[in-house]
Formats: structure tokens, sequence, C-alpha cells
């Protein structure tokens, strides 16, 4: 008998327990139906987007600016979220260049707000009230919509020979062994290797827009003197021989838009300047601390 009632006291516990496992469960199923009715009636955030567009395949279309609509609740933080949304789910024949989404490749530069950025890392402005416009990087042929063509700046870039120069490479084991640079002197490159070449700062600079065909540049001069300054390099002399004209670096009048709109917040005015120091006699490289050719004799 004492059993039975046991027995009978352990199924009352456990259908207490039962019982109260199942108002948890309705308790917390009613909480998120709440949440989900919550996410329901949120109202949306409908940011204007204009675009400007420019296809060449229609023949006699002018470029012109065309509106979209994104609901910024449907859409990541960036510029190029909203690009991305549009293509994909408005319209696919909008066209823009991208990669890396993370800063680093360059290939989204446009002009957004009336400063040239990168896409990927440019925050939508969450004023609904103020359509954001987006064109590609100015005063530059135009592919297609916002695609720009960058065949003149990488010529630019292929002519100031971005790569290490030695003097004596033939008895030097390339490949083989490092070149040596001490601390201070690789602390030069810093704010110079950076570059991503993304082209925002030369196509915000007025001596490029007006001599772009002569004139290096904002970028390309950054990166002629990351080579310039280089302790492993041996082509100083020429380097700067090749930069002598009255167009290549002296067309830069220390406007320094390039500076403020620096995706990468480098300062190419700065090695601009200095480069006009080493052409004018006003400074001089200093020889490496180290032996640099040190393990490969």
């Amino acid at each position: 008998m004492a059993l039975v009632n046991e027995a009978r006291i352990a199924l009352n516990r456990i259908g207490v327990i039962s019982g109260r496992q199942q108002l948890r469960s309705l308790a917390t199923g009613k909480y998120l139906a709440q949440q989900v009715e919550t996410v329901e009636i949120k109202e949306p955030q409908i940011k204007t987007f204009q675009i400007y567009r420019w296809n060449p395949d229609n023949a006699g279309e002018k470029p012109y600016m065309q509106t979209y609509e994104v609901n910024l609740r449907e859409c990541g933080p960036m510029v190029l979220d909203a690009l991305i949304k549009i293509k994909n789910e408005v319209d696919p024949t909008l066209t823009f260049r991208r990669s890396c989404r993370e800063g680093i490749c360059g290939s989204c530069a446009m002009n957004i707000g009336g400063t040239n950025t990168l896409a990927c890392i440019s925050k939508i402005d969450t004023n609904l009230s103020k359509p954001l416009k987006v064109y590609p990087l100015p005063h530059m042929y135009v592919v297609r919509d916002l695609v720009p063509d960058l065949n003149n700046f990488y010529e630019q870039y292929r002519s100031i020979q971005p790569w290490l120069q030695r003097k004596n490479e033939v008895a030097e084991s390339k490949g083989k062994a490092q070149y040596l640079q001490s601390v201070e002197d690789r602390s030069k490159l810093d704010g110079l290797y950076e570059c991503i070449l993304c082209a925002c700062c030369s196509t915000s600079c007025p001596s490029y827009w007006w001599n772009g065909d002569k004139y290096l540049g904002p970028a390309v001069l950054m990166q002629a003197y990351r080579w310039i300054i280089d302790s492993r390099d041996e082509n100083t002399t020429e380097r700067l021989s090749k930069l002598k004209d009255p167009f290549s670096v002296y067309r830069c009048h220390t406007i320094m838009n390039c500076t403020r709109t620096c995706p990468k917040n480098l300062n190419p005015g700065r090695a601009i300047a200095e480069i006009k120091k080493l052409l004018s006699g006003m400074a001089s490289k200093p020889a490496p601390k180290l032996d640099t050719a040190a393990l490969h004799k």
C-alpha cells in the first residue's frame, strides 16, 4: 500500500513539472510571437538614391540620374550594400566595380555625396529627407554607369617603374637572400606603402583634371616617392631625373584635396612636397643604416 502511495505522489510531481514546462513553452512562444509582431509593425526607412547612369550601347543617349528607393531596414549600412541590393533586386543593368568589400582593393571608388571615397566603407546617410547622389570618379572617361576608365592612371603608375631596382643585380642572389633594412629606414615607408591605388586622390585634384596626360597626379607621385625613399633601392638619381620636367610633379599647387579625400587617411601632398625638396636640392636621400646587400656576399 505504501508503495502505491509513493507512486501516486511521484506521478503527481511529474505532472506538476510537465505542466510547468508546458506553461514556460507557451509563454516563450507568446513572447516570440509578440517580438515578431513588433518587427512586422516597424515602419520602413526609405532612402532615395540618385545614381549616375550612362550606357554607351544606347546610341545618342545622354548621361542621366536615375532614382532608386531602398528600405534601409532591409539593407546593410554601407553605400556598396545599397548598390548591390539595387542591382540584385531592382535593376540588374546598374554597373559598378567592387571586390573586397573592406577598403583594401580600391575597386569601388566613386563620388558619393560630393566626396571621392570607397563605397564599401562609406556609411549611408540616414537622413531620409536628403537623397544620396552617387557619381563615377570625376573628370574621367566613363566606361559605363559608375565605372571610370583607369587606363591612363595605370599607365602613369607603370611609368614610375614601381619595383625595387639595384645597381649590381647580376652579382646578387635575387630571390635567394633578403635585402637588409633597418627599423628606422623601414619606418620611412609608413604612410606610403598602404596606398591601394583607388584614384580617389588623383581624381579630386584640379591640376590632374586639366593636365592628366602630363601631370602624374597624387597617387602615382606618392608611389614614386615610396620607391625613391626606400633605402634598398639604388636608382634614386634616375627616378628623380624622370620627374624634372615642368609637368610630372610641378603641376601640384598644394591644394591638398588629395589628402582630404584619401579613404586610407594617407598624405599624398606631403609625399609630393618631399619629392620637390629632393628635386630642388633642399634635401637628399640619406645613406642606408645597414649594408642592404650583406646577405648576398
